[in-house]
């Protein structure tokens, strides 16, 4: 691209962009912005025609969170213990923003995946590490999105072979049309059918007042008799709402969709719309289980998501079973979309192909191949007979829970990287958040950890992990704060002009300098996650053979 000025043509500055489908209008589910439309926008009327065309990214990932597990998780919560855990989702609401907004900005700035990021600023190893372990993950993952699948169908009186058949063919068709326009066009009919779950809150009706109260109140149920047991559904419900495919899924969409840094109050906006949409949506599964069990023998008996089907049933009728039935097989359905696109784009990005839903299946054959033969082989596997489906969903909780902290390092680390973002690099307040919520993630991922490979784990032995992390976290923040404060103060950064910022192309950048402090952070980083890697995959081994 160039441009002409006093009759000389000057080149455009090089971009970093990975795919030349990457760069172009914006054609998005509900409207288009040209890439040469640079006015501002004026008065109400062209601001909310904007939004509507940059409305995507933020939606879908956030909606496709709430998918199979998280059905699951919420209805466990719900059943077992009521709405006494419904604060963990207030809490969550920042770390989801805060998470979310480093990766959209990541995207819209660069126009190269988190992948790919991870790979070129850290090296190979971890270049590899991230996305072999997310390929990994991400199948696993969307067995439980045909899980949940089986059981939606299960319950509806459908065939589950033809069922997850078909179900597979519309997760790929859709994606196989080439254009990016009908797949978001179809990705946003999906997520307005997750609304479903509102209609059913009211046949349901629980009691507003004690949801409001314990949505603000933490309370932690069942005493030190049962604190084991309720950290680890905490754990599995910050697992399920903050994922690891989350953050590769919006980075890269944001790029394929063309957004650029000039709309970036605008995609801030499209993803506040989807964290109130899964935050409200799993209050409501919450809250709605909760007034189905109560009083009843099933109360804190949960089992499985057709068993939150039956009770829903059973205190409702059948429309309200059917719905959230329905509800399901969308919520599933979406998050099969994302979780199997989100590993296509991450692997065109660091194999260097074509990976675009601009392109057709000719053009980005690597692309298609990929995001088709995993959702084939989670389908194959939902299908085989005696298939440990319990125990895959055992490992990819653990996983998740393992892998969580360190997508967070990364991408506090990139987040950092002025190469990488210039004038949008992270302020000191976003910094300090982020850096408690790693802390955090650490300490729960290595409760998580533990209660697999130790059942039996008591609640002294969870507090003592706690109390360990908090110590360690404490002196983390003393030596960084000591170390600042010696430290040569760097001059202050220069924000101005940052909305036509791009970052310059990978080549062109030299690799970040490692410090003693870093490497050996870095170091033992890898360090627990390989030993907890291994030892997880242990006993899944272990369980699986019966010992």
């Amino acid at each position: 691209m160039t441009s002409v000025i006093n009759d000389k043509t000057i080149p455009a500055p090089r971009s970093a962009v990975l795919d030349d489908a990457h760069v172009g209008d914006i054609r998005g589910a509900l409207g288009t912005i040209k890439q040469d439309d640079t006015a501002p926008r004026q008065g109400l009327s062209a601001k909310f025609k904007t939004l509507l065309a940059i409305v995507g990214p933020g939606l879908i990932v956030m909606v496709g969170d709430n998918d199979a597990g998280a059905f699951n998780t919420y209805g466990n919560a719900g059943q077992n213990y009521g709405t006494q855990l419904l604060w963990t989702l207030l809490l969550l609401i920042p770390v989801l923003y805060v998470n979310q907004e480093m990766v959209l900005r990541l995207g819209a700035v660069t126009g190269v995946g988190h992948a790919r990021l991870i790979l070129e600023r850290f090296g190979k190893f971890w270049g590899a590490f991230s996305v072999i372990d997310l390929f990994l993950l991400n199948a696993l993952t969307l067995v439980t999105e045909f899980i949940g699948i089986t059981l939606a169908a299960d319950y509806l009186g459908l065939p589950k072979a033809a069922s997850v058949i078909l179900a597979a063919a519309i997760i790929v068709a859709s994606a196989f049309t080439g254009s990016f326009r009908r797949f978001e066009r179809i990705a946003v009919v999906l997520c307005g059918a997750s609304l479903l779950l509102v209609p059913l809150y009211f046949m349901i009706h629980p009691k507003s007042s004690q949801m409001a109260h314990d949505f603000v109140v933490p309370v932690i149920p069942g005493g030190s008799g049962e604190l084991a047991t309720v950290m680890l559904l905490i754990i599995s419900i910050v697992g399920t709402t903050v994922a690891p495919w989350q953050l590769f899924f919006q980075q890269s969409y944001v790029i394929d969709k063309r957004i650029t840094p000039r709309f970036m109050k605008y995609e801030k906006a499209d993803l506040w719309i989807g964290i109130v949409i899964v935050i409200v949506g799993a209050a409501a599964m919450m809250g709605m289980t909760a007034a189905a069990f109560a009083g009843t023998k099933e109360f804190g008996n949960f089992d499985d998501t057709s068993g939150l089907i039956t009770g829903i049933e059973a205190h409702a009728g059948k429309v309200a079973g059917v719905l959230f039935a329905i509800a399901l097989l969308d919520a599933s359905i979406i998050g099969a979309f994302a979780v199997s696109l989100s590993t296509a784009y991450a692997i065109g990005d660091v194999m260097g192909i074509k990976h675009s839903l601009h392109r057709g299946v000719k053009g980005a054959k690597g692309f298609y191949a990929v995001y088709a033969g995993l959702v084939a082989a989670a389908a194959a596997i939902v299908l085989i007979p005696g298939s440990p489906l319990g125990l895959l969903t055992q490992g990819v909780q653990t996983l998740a829970g393992v892998l969580l902290p360190s997508a967070t390092v990364f991408l506090l680390l990139l987040c950092n990287d002025k190469q990488v973002l210039g004038p949008w690099v992270n302020g000191p307040k976003t910094n300090a958040f982020t850096a408690a919520v790693v802390g955090v993630l650490v300490s729960l991922s290595i409760i998580l950890t533990a209660s697999v490979l130790f059942p039996d784990i008591s609640a002294n032995a969870i507090l003592d992990i706690m109390a360990a992390c908090g110590i360690a976290g404490v002196l983390a923040v003393g030596y960084s704060f000591t170390r600042r404060r010696t430290a040569t103060k760097e001059d202050p950064i220069d924000r101005t002009g940052r909305e036509n910022w791009r970052m310059p192309p990978l080549e062109t950048l030299t690799r970040p300098v490692m410090s003693t402090t870093r490497k050996i952070g870095m170091g033992a980083l890898r360090t627990y996650l390989l030993i907890a890697m291994v030892l997880v995959v242990i006993k899944i081994v272990q369980v699986a053979l019966g010992n």
